[in-house]
């Protein structure tokens, strides 16, 4: 387990906007809050990447992850439960455009077995470009590109990460619910050692990047749910833009530029937004801070 833990690779999914580079900072904002001993919950699990380094380094002791997207539920539930299973399909499924084909199809139509469900988005995730799911097929259609379809799928490396992650399935909880309905849940019992952390898809390249997007009315709802009901401790990450800015404006908050690529390599603004009892800690690279502040006293009109 040592190699995965040094180089901070986990989570067997490819996810747009890199947030496995967050991975550091969140480690140092637990740690600084003393909160190592509650759980870490994520609404918007999607690749996972920050819980399952909380958790397979020794940060947290448990993690419950939650997508509404029930393919992604399906993935986690697969991983978590059926391990064994899931590894087989990995090592024997073949690598071509027919079994692409195959797979798109499995994840569009009406698929009843989880199993069958999860692994349709992972190998499409795997298979298409940046992890997008309807990205395209590495290497396109015909094949003809520098890179072909198993260009991000190292059968023996995936199925070593499935593995460390089912050897600690008694530390991680799964869930498929609306994003507010599963805060409603965890809030309830949480105690003051828990930690949200709450990264909607993007404002504005939510609908290029995920396939479960928002429209603005979704995250006016949501923004007004957390700021007015949502005691436990929290964090939320967006895309910074004024639209953002002014729906979380009642909270401390810190603007940071992040590396990601999707389709192409390029420096995206940042934004977190943090609840007033948690203590913010410095950003580590390759995070390059833009700048912080404090809550307005008196919140704008939502836009």
């Amino acid at each position: 387990m040592s190699r995965f833990v040094q180089s901070g690779r986990f989570s067997p999914l490819r996810y747009p906007g890199g947030k496995g580079k967050l991975a550091r900072f969140m480690k140092s904002l637990i740690v600084s809050n003393k909160l190592s001993d509650g759980r870490y919950l994520e609404p918007y699990a999607g690749g996972a990447a920050i819980a399952l380094e909380l958790l397979l380094t020794g940060i947290v002791r448990r993690i419950v992850i939650n997508d509404i997207s029930y393919p992604i539920y399906c993935f986690w539930k697969s991983v978590v439960e059926r391990a064994d299973d899931f590894c087989e399909l990995v090592h024997e499924t073949p690598l071509n455009i027919d079994e692409w084909n195959r797979q798109r199809a499995v994840f569009n139509g009406n698929c009843s077995d989880q199993i069958k469900l999860g692994f349709s988005l992972f190998f499409l995730n795997r298979t298409n470009r940046s992890g997008i799911i309807n990205g395209g097929v590495i290497g396109g259609k015909d094949q003809a590109g520098e890179w072909k379809l198993d260009a991000r799928f190292n059968r023996s490396d995936l199925i070593k990460r499935i593995q460390i992650i089912h050897k600690m399935k008694s530390f991680i909880f799964v869930e498929n619910l609306d994003a507010i309905e599963f805060i409603k849940k965890y809030q309830s019992n949480s105690t003051n050692k828990d930690i949200f952390y709450i990264d909607p898809p993007y404002f504005n390249k939510g609908r290029y990047l995920y396939y479960d997007s928002y429209k603005p009315s979704d995250h006016n709802i949501l923004s007004e749910y957390i700021q007015t009901n949502l005691e436990a401790n929290h964090v939320i990450s967006y895309d910074d833009v004024a639209e953002i800015r002014g729906l979380y404006s009642r909270m401390q908050w810190l603007s940071y530029n992040l590396n990601y690529s999707a389709r192409n390599y390029c420096l995206g603004r940042e934004i977190m937004f943090f609840d007033r009892s948690l203590k913010v800690p410095e950003l580590p690279p390759p995070l390059i801070e833009i700048d912080r502040g404090q809550a307005q006293l008196t919140a704008p009109a939502a836009p």
